[in-house]
């Protein structure tokens, strides 16, 4: 993408091919954008039958690891910030 702001024109032709030239660059960079956000928001597929059981077993326990990582660590945060100390 080029960041150099001054451009003279001579005619109205330079004018639209700097406008097209312009717009299929935007469109292009929202078709990536369009692209990298649905592969962000992909769910998984970690239950999908082609896969191998150790693989679909291996994906699960994975996932629980990490949900009750999540859970010790907010019980964690509760417990050093959530108590309200009374004198």
């Amino acid at each position: 993408m080029e960041t150099n702001t001054s451009y003279s024109y001579k005619s109205l032709e330079a004018i639209r091919a700097r406008k097209e030239y312009i717009l299929k660059d935007i469109q292009k960079d929202d078709q990536k954008i369009r692209n990298l956000w649905g592969n962000l928001f992909h769910k998984p597929d970690m239950m999908v039958s082609s896969k191998m059981p150790s693989k679909r077993i291996s994906s699960l326990m994975t996932t629980g690891a990490g949900v009750f990582d999540g859970i010790i660590l907010a019980w964690k945060l509760y417990r050093k910030f959530g108590k309200k100390k009374r004198k």
